[in-house]
């Protein structure tokens, strides 16, 4: 049986207030290191300094700084201790507008968790997703998502989250019995996970998830993940536009998903117009499908 050494999703994820809003780099420590003197420290130290670099922009590209990670993780696994600092830092670069800086964070979870990237680990984890005990469900959907990015198994990943999605039971307001409110829970990990693998099959999925979920809290997350959150790529997150727009108009959802689908629009284009459907289709077909979109300046937008 797996189970979180020291810490769980909720550590990561649920102290974004905003889920529209990165978080702000908190104060950062100015130590320096060189590459002899990194090494010299124990595995715990060299996993703060880096993705204390990582986020800070500090001592190297972020991509520089992940393959130095990338390359100490072996040697760190079982050697990492999950607590505040670690989980604060991931936090921070799990909201960084920087792929690399996020894919830093899933490395050293994943090494922090003990978790080795192999089929059966995913084969353990997707047993420990079916677990009656709540907190072990969700940690397994979470820790699913971080291997799935890292290229064990995505496919069969994406499958077994988006089952999840399908628990959806009732979720009225007269029935807030716990077994509901956790299968919510479940449900919006589930999402989480999906965000982490950021590969273009998890973009139908949340989609369908934004717009049929009966929780706002799930539909608000997943429309986060199609917009900012997670791992997709910004050209990935473009494939979404089209249903966006389709979301933005629909009479069948409420007002609240329609102003999500407009957020994440903006979000994904860093175009600036007004919560008008029309206006937004009329942008797409004559710059994206038209092929005037200056797609150099958006990529040059998002990657900072």
């Amino acid at each position: 049986m797996l189970v979180a050494s020291g810490g769980g999703p909720v550590a990561v994820w649920g102290k974004t207030t905003n889920l529209f809003s990165p978080l702000q780099n908190p104060e950062l420590s100015s130590t320096t290191f060189s590459e002899p003197e990194l090494d010299r420290q124990r595995p715990q130290k060299q996993a703060e300094i880096l993705l204390e670099r990582a986020v800070s922009h500090s001592a190297g590209a972020p991509n520089q700084i992940e393959a130095q990670i990338e390359s100490r993780i072996d040697a760190w696994r079982g050697k990492l201790q999950w607590d505040a600092q670690l989980g604060d830092l991931t936090t921070v670069a799990l909201n960084s507008n920087n792929q690399s800086v996020r894919a830093s964070a899933i490395e050293v979870q994943l090494a922090a968790y003990g978790l080795t990237k192999t089929e059966s680990t995913v084969d353990a984890l997707a047993r420990q997703a079916d677990s009656r005990d709540h907190q072990q469900k969700i940690w397994a959907l979470w820790a699913l998502g971080l291997l799935g990015n890292r290229g064990v198994e995505p496919d069969r990943v994406v499958q077994v989250l988006a089952a999840h999605l399908k628990d959806a039971g009732k979720n009225s307001d007269r029935d807030k019995n716990k077994e509901v409110k956790n299968k919510e829970d479940a449900r919006r990990w589930a999402v989480e996970g999906l965000a982490l693998v950021g590969t273009t099959p998890t973009i139908t999925p949340l989609l369908e998830a934004m717009r049929n979920d009966p929780s706002p809290m799930v539909r608000e997350h997943a429309a986060c993940s199609l917009a900012a959150s997670g791992m997709l790529s910004p050209e990935q997150r473009l494939i979404a536009v089209p249903q966006l727009i389709n979301y933005s108009a629909d009479p069948a959802l409420d007002a609240q998903t329609r102003s999500w689908a407009f957020r994440a629009l903006a979000d994904i284009t860093k175009q600036h117009l007004p919560n008008d459907s029309a206006a937004w289709r009329n942008w797409y077909q004559t710059s994206v499908a038209g092929g005037q979109f200056e797609r150099s300046r958006f990529l040059l937008a998002t990657d900072h």
